[in-house]
């Protein structure tokens, strides 16, 4: 071998050694993903073709259509977070009608919540692998119903560990303030995960992220961003939230992180990353105001996405 072919195959050497991967975390509310059946002892009824919705099977598979061109444009998500999923199928057939079948797989825990709406984890078990996974159940103050559990997973990549929460807080029907209480509930249980995990590990790489139903500034929030840092903003997007109420935007939907994720090897986050993305299939117009595209208005069928814009952090995978 010629000195030239030596000098080009330790460059290929090196360039392969140093090489990394860029892909994303993302969290996506896809507003009330149920399918066509009735399932016992669950409030699903608004959701089936005889109902005044007629959320049938054309309806049920153009969802699961958008919900997979949503996440072809998030840059390929290690780690997809989910809210208002009715159950662990209707998870498996967004995989399954899209490009992410055969690679991707999912964490999913049926949860107390009434209407039978859960959260769940979609991960790229190409790069991933599970350890353990489980809940975080919290009991709602006296005279509530049981709200949505937080679902986590513990994922490897060679040497690296991440764990992943999906939250989905009790909603501020009735009022901020009369609901807060519940939602503060739910953040001492978050909270009380969190810190036990960086208490154990304090290099421990934790991405936390859910539709929590409080804005950056509100107490419950502020609780975990004692604890991790907020990666989503007003700033994060176009038009200052992921949700808009009453002509009104603001974050509802949130990605913290630990400080394990900020350098070392394995996956780490790109700095001022998080992204409130608005896709341009994603919006419309009400009323003179510029909002997500939905899937319903009240009754009437809109055959949008969803009434949250989806969130992201950028990874980079050493």
């Amino acid at each position: 071998m010629n000195k030239l072919l030596i000098i080009i195959s330790f460059i290929g050497i090196l360039g392969n050694a140093n090489a990394q991967e860029t892909r994303s975390i993302a969290f996506y509310n896809v507003e009330n993903l149920f399918d066509t059946l009735d399932t016992p002892n669950k409030q699903d009824t608004e959701y089936l073709p005889s109902a005044k919705k007629h959320w049938n099977t054309y309806r049920y598979n153009d969802k699961l259509k958008h919900i997979n061109k949503v996440v072809e444009n998030l840059n390929s998500p290690i780690i997809l977070g989910l809210c208002e999923i009715e159950n662990r199928a209707v998870v498996q057939d967004i995989i399954n009608s899209g490009k992410m079948k055969g690679q991707y797989a999912v964490v999913h825990y049926e949860s107390l919540d009434l209407r039978g709406i859960d959260n769940a984890i979609i991960y790229d078990s190409s790069v991933l692998s599970v350890q353990s996974s489980g809940i975080l159940r919290f009991d709602m103050p006296e005279g509530h119903t049981p709200s949505r559990d937080i679902v986590w997973a513990k994922f490897t990549q060679g040497t690296d560990e991440i764990i992943a929460m999906v939250n989905h807080w009790p909603s501020r029907r009735g009022g901020q303030m009369k609901s807060e209480p519940k939602r503060l509930v739910a953040a001492v249980a978050a909270k009380a995960f969190v810190d036990s995990m960086q208490l154990a590990n304090p290099k421990v790489k934790i991405v936390f992220m859910g539709d929590l139903n409080d804005y950056p500034d509100n107490m419950a929030p502020k609780m975990i961003s004692n604890s991790l840092k907020p990666m989503i903003t007003q700033k994060s997007g176009e038009y200052g939230g992921t949700h808009s109420y009453r002509g009104e935007w603001n974050v509802l939907d949130h990605i913290m992180i630990s400080k394990g994720f900020s350098k070392g090897k394995g996956i780490t986050v790109k700095k001022k990353s998080g992204e409130i993305h608005n896709f341009d299939f994603l919006m419309t117009t009400y009323k003179g105001n510029i909002v997500p595209f939905r899937t319903y208005g009240g009754g009437k069928y809109l055959a949008g996405y969803s009434d949250h814009l989806p969130v992201s952090i950028c990874v980079t995978i050493k």
